[in-house]
């Protein structure tokens, strides 16, 4: 049985843009993209691909519809998904910006 707040090994069914569906057993989970990572998720499909297994921890169960709510970023687990470092924040955006408004006011 598995219960709220253990950490267990799912097997990836499915990516979808807002997060990563898992089954264990009898039950089905969703790691919203939201739980994936404390940083920015661009593409779902970088952390993960169908038939992959990956640690998680269990935020919530619903025994009756054998559903599970599940959390990578706080399983603690040694993380095998790593966010490439391109791919996070707005540093990109803060480098940028001063040429377009530059480039703006010049128009």
């Amino acid at each position: 049985m598995i219960k709220k707040g253990d950490i267990i090994l799912v097997e990836v069914t499915g990516l979808v843009d807002y997060g990563v569906f898992v089954k264990k057993d009898d039950y089905v989970g969703l790691i919203h993209i939201s739980e994936i990572s404390n940083r920015f998720v661009k593409d779902i499909n970088m952390f993960a691909k169908v038939g992959d297994s990956v640690s998680v921890y269990v935020l919530d169960v619903d025994e009756e519809k054998k559903k599970l709510t599940l959390s990578y970023k706080r399983c603690g687990a040694k993380k095998k998904i790593v966010v490439p470092k391109s791919e996070i924040g707005f540093d990109g955006l803060k480098k940028e910006l001063p040429k377009w408004i530059s480039n703006a006011k010049k128009k």
